[in-house]
């Protein structure tokens, strides 16, 4: 029996994760798959919706109910670390609640397990579903990563994780500050499936362009030794090129990069293994829904 643990960060939007689990009850899923899910209430001020559900292929629910919100990487960060020291599993897959990480794609990461010989798979984004302008920001953000870190970093939280990939992450402080960049620190192999972004069931994507922003210097901060030594070198070689039509105008590149460099320092404070190390003290109870 394989013991797969999905977990869910929530923050209030829980008819949206109500509807996912519904969706993965839905799924066809081969018996020697064992499916759990442990939901993170990020200290939500919405109460659960009380439903009853018929559940029958999921083996197990259980609501992890934080005392102090903290944030969607430090959920799944904490959810981790929880199902690491207190459940019995295989593969843990982080999954959004909202719909847009598909719940039918569970089963592509299932079907990949026993080719991968234990290695992380993670959904690579090959369709999105915001608009136009959000997924040109999002190029941009993959390639100024690449450029400044030297890691193409093309998938979020929707990931297949072996145990052994669940004990690095969890002793590594990156990944209380960014799990894929943390992911991609920890582990230099890992195996590509393609992943459709998906609609939200209900209401507008969360995912604002400041959160996009903040997303994208979270990961570069895991990296930023790299992306000190780039920026310096891109500075030195810019004010050179510029020094005969230097304006503010032509500034404006380093303006932006020195604001990057701040704000990349200030993120790369999250990184505190202290705070990781007694996260699961932040838990308030635990409920079991099965």
């Amino acid at each position: 029996m394989i013991k797969v643990k999905i977990l869910i960060p929530v923050y209030n939007d829980w008819q949206s994760v109500s509807k996912l689990i519904d969706e993965i009850n839905n799924l066809s899923i081969n018996s020697e798959y064992q499916i759990s899910v442990i939901v993170v209430n990020d200290a939500s001020n919405h109460d659960r919706l009380d439903e009853d559900k018929i559940i029958n292929n999921i083996y197990s629910i259980k609501v992890l109910n934080m005392k102090v919100n903290q944030g969607h990487a430090r959920c799944i960060a904490t959810g981790l670390k929880y199902i690491y020291e207190k459940e019995e599993f295989n593969y843990v897959i982080p999954m959004d609640g909202d719909g847009e990480d598909r719940p039918e794609e569970i089963k592509d990461f299932l079907n990949q397990i026993k080719k991968s010989y234990d290695k992380p798979i993670v959904g690579e984004r090959l369709k999105r579903s915001e608009n136009f302008l959000f997924k040109v920001c999002y190029q941009i953000h993959k390639l100024i990563t690449l450029i400044f870190t030297g890691k193409s970093i093309k998938f979020g939280n929707f990931t297949c994780l072996p145990k052994t990939t669940v004990e690095k992450m969890i002793n590594d402080k990156a990944t209380w500050n960014s799990f894929s960049g943390a992911l991609t620190k920890v582990e230099n192999d890992l195996i590509s499936i393609p992943s459709s972004r998906g609609k939200r069931f209900f209401g507008p994507s969360k995912m604002s362009f400041y959160s996009l922003i903040k997303h994208s210097l979270s990961i570069i901060s895991v990296f930023r030794k790299t992306f000190l030594i780039r920026s310096a070198l891109f500075i030195i070689l810019y004010i050179l090129f510029i020094k005969s039509n230097a304006s503010i105008i032509t500034a404006i590149p380093l303006i932006f990069l020195l604001i990057a460099v701040y704000s990349i320092s200030n993120l790369a404070l999250r990184e505190n293994m202290e705070e990781f190390d007694n996260s699961l003290k932040n838990i308030l109870d635990i409920s079991k829904i099965k």
